[in-house]
């Protein structure tokens, strides 16, 4: 017969109170957290689903944060745009109205102020930022986009061809500084005998052309370049050369057959860009050095490829090669170029980027283990709006609005420093087509719009009919430009309202994931409290009762 002691029967009693409160506990616990995963003991298949599930909706956040800053961006240029398009609209009408000939010079006089403040208005507008960083500066998000320089249009191409001679301009002026050249020994010209530039006499007005003064020089520098000094209007010309020039008449300021120069605002590009076929290869390991390396493609971040032939092998050899496309941290291997007849030259694509041009510089050997580091021209400000895709929410302000651009590449020896402006360093962006005017680059039927700009408060401010109407078709060019760039950022916005869309639907299934991983079934955890609730309240009943029984009860 088995004896049962008080001690067992306090043990057990003890032990089916405390298991029942346990599994209470944990009921209670759920019922308060709505979770039936609370730590990884309870289900540790279920944790390791649920953290995957959680890492993924915080990379959803992310991006969506990303989304929101991307549009900030977005939306802030396309509004710029759309006000500089606007502003544009106003300078078309006034350029229209002052090109006819029933207006007088007073009338274009009138409307030069207002175009100057539109142009100051533009260049605030081109310098637009948003949450203090430039979104016209390329890379360079920390300084203004573009800033105002005084830039040269002339009638004679002799002075602003960078093929015959370049200048450099001083000082800074507030309207139009006007000049003209006539003969040191009196003759009225213009005549049809050239006369070396600095021999000639130098007139400039700075109203217009109204009055002239006469106080200007022209003197030959002890480097060859000749200055003109135009001491009331608080600037200088320097010209690298002397050149021969048609010189003007001593009389009629008027007649534009001799050369005159338009010193007149335009605006100067800070930022970086993007332009082609600056991207730069370096050739790390035995024998690079002996090698010609390029390449062309729509490389967008820095790019490295690896010969993995173990022994040296030539350019017509089978070539084994692999390439990343983040700096290294992963690598695309066994990539192979077949054996051609080509020894001295060879191509390897890069999937996804390019591809890299070797040629022979000394050696056609390639050793194994080298390297080439592709390092791509970049302005672009991208940020990571899903797993595989990116959107640029800059833009180059050059390729927009123009302006002059100094290449930075010609400021590399300087340690990356601007250099003095000058059409030997810098030119106007874009194209030109019309010969009547010159620019640093000829003509003046252009999509620049700051040249544009300038060109038309030059004409306007000199009364001069002919140049405004060839502003014109600039102005058609200028503002199809703006809203080409403008159809670029809405294009951009309609993509991340698509992507928004994506990402919150991912995010959603995600969540419903989540959930049933997580989550607890409210109805039948109510069962479930309700039951155990029952349990311990009978398991303490019947403890009680069990307790209390001992023999004294029966004597």
């Amino acid at each position: 017969m088995f004896r049962v002691s008080n001690q067992m029967i306090y043990s057990q009693s003890l032990n089916g109170i405390n298991s029942k409160l346990s599994t209470l506990t944990e009921l209670n616990l759920q019922s308060s957290t709505q979770k039936r995963v609370n730590r990884p003991s309870d289900d540790p298949t279920a944790t390791v689903n649920i953290l995957d599930h959680k890492d993924s909706l915080r990379s959803f956040e992310q991006y969506l944060q990303n989304v929101d800053t991307a549009k900030g961006w977005l939306q802030q240029s396309d509004s710029t745009l759309l006000q500089v398009s606007t502003i544009l609209s106003r300078v078309k009408e006034l350029a229209e109205e002052t090109a006819t000939g029933t207006v007088s010079a007073t009338n274009r006089q009138q409307a030069s102020y207002e175009v100057r403040q539109l142009f100051e208005q533009l260049v605030g507008m081109a310098n637009t930022k948003y949450q203090g960083q430039s979104i016209y500066a390329g890379q360079k998000t920390d300084t203004n986009a573009f800033s105002e320089v005084l830039w040269m249009t002339t009638n004679d191409p002799t002075l602003s061809d960078p093929a015959t001679n370049t200048f450099t301009i001083e000082g800074a002026s507030k309207s139009t500084v006007l000049v003209q050249f006539t003969d040191a020994a009196g003759v009225n010209g213009p005549t049809s005998v050239k006369q070396a530039l600095s021999t000639c006499n130098v007139r400039y007005s700075i109203d217009g052309g109204t009055t002239f003064l006469t106080d200007g020089t022209v003197t030959t520098q002890p480097n060859g370049s000749v200055k003109v000094d135009l001491p009331k209007s608080g600037t200088a010309v320097t010209f690298a050369q002397d050149s021969n020039i048609h010189v003007n008449s001593l009389t009629d300021k008027t007649d534009s057959k001799g050369a005159w120069l338009w010193l007149r605002p335009s605006a100067q590009y800070n930022g970086d860009d993007m332009d082609q076929g600056k991207t730069v290869v370096t050739g790390v390991g035995s024998g690079t050095n002996q090698l010609t390396a390029s390449c062309v493609g729509a490389f967008t971040t820095n790019a490295v490829v690896r010969i993995d032939n173990t022994t040296p092998v030539t350019m017509k050899d089978k070539i084994n090669y692999s390439f990343s496309m983040d700096n290294g941290l992963t690598w695309v291997t066994g990539n192979t170029i077949a054996p051609d007849a080509s020894s001295n030259a060879t191509m390897l694509n890069l999937t996804g980027g390019g591809v890299l041009h070797l040629s022979s510089n000394g050696s056609n050997i390639l050793n194994p283990g080298a390297q080439f580091f592709i390092k791509p021209n970049t302005a672009a400000v991208e940020l990571r709006v899903n797993v595989s895709e990116s959107v640029r929410i800059n833009d180059v302000g050059k390729d927009i609005f123009g302006g002059i651009y100094q290449d930075s590449t010609k400021a590399s020896a300087t340690g990356g420093s601007r250099l003095l402006l000058s059409s030997s360093n810098a030119s106007a962006v874009f194209d030109r087509t019309s010969t009547d005017f010159f620019a640093s680059n000829g003509g003046t039927a252009t999509k620049n719009m700051f040249e544009t700009m300038g060109n038309l408060i030059a004409f306007m401010e000199t009364n001069n009919q002919h140049g405004i109407s060839q502003c014109l078709e600039s102005l058609k060019l200028t503002q199809s430009q703006v809203l080409t760039a403008t159809a670029s950022v809405g294009g951009r916005e309609n993509r991340l309202t698509i992507t928004s869309t994506v990402l919150d639907n991912l995010k959603a299934n995600e969540n419903e994931q989540l959930s049933s991983q997580e989550d607890v079934d409210l109805s039948t955890l109510m069962t479930q409290l309700s039951l155990q609730q029952t349990a311990y309240q009978a398991v303490l009943k019947s403890s009680s009762m069990i307790m209390q029984m001992n023999l004294m009860q029966y004597l």
